[in-house]
């Protein structure tokens, strides 16, 4: 069931509103719409939670930097890479560089009256992409090296 929100009568998100402002000791009053007010209230509220965020992360290293902690001669610096990650809920990575080989095997549709001088190599380069259907994966380049089997049916 979806909640009802009632508006006031008295609500309008176009009213101007005047509020005191200090900025570096300076005093202001400038006058802005209820809906540009509602928006810097929601931006501090999630400034606020990333704070909060922040000071619980700070927290648990700082708790984490003691004789018992850290500092524990028995404690290996891949076990503190692996807290802090985790309490800054980081995943760490390395780049790695690859080569691979593709065979592609198709068919294009070419007008009769291009076939003679119909080059499949160029139509390829300027049709032809390879990409990565994950925001993990980069292509950097690709090149036709070679084509092969160019049959007309």
């Amino acid at each position: 069931m979806e909640d009802i929100i009632t508006v006031p009568e008295t609500y309008n998100a176009n009213n101007l509103v005047q509020y005191k402002d200090i900025t570096n000791g300076v005093v202001t009053f400038p006058i802005i719409k209820v809906n540009d007010l509602e928006g810097k209230f929601e931006r501090m509220k999630n400034l606020e939670f990333q704070l909060a965020t922040s000071n619980n992360q700070i927290r648990q290293i700082i708790d984490n930097l003691t004789a018992d902690g850290w500092y524990a001669e028995h404690i290996d610096k891949a076990d503190v890479l692996k807290d802090l990650c985790s309490i800054l809920d980081h995943t760490a990575q390395s780049e790695m560089s690859w080569t691979v080989s593709i065979t592609v095997e198709g068919t294009t549709l070419v007008n009769l009256d291009e076939v003679e001088d119909f080059d499949v190599r160029y139509h390829l380069n300027d049709n032809l992409t390879i990409d990565s259907n994950d925001w993990n994966t980069k292509v950097d380049s690709w090149d036709i090296f070679d084509v092969e089997n160019q049959d007309w049916n």
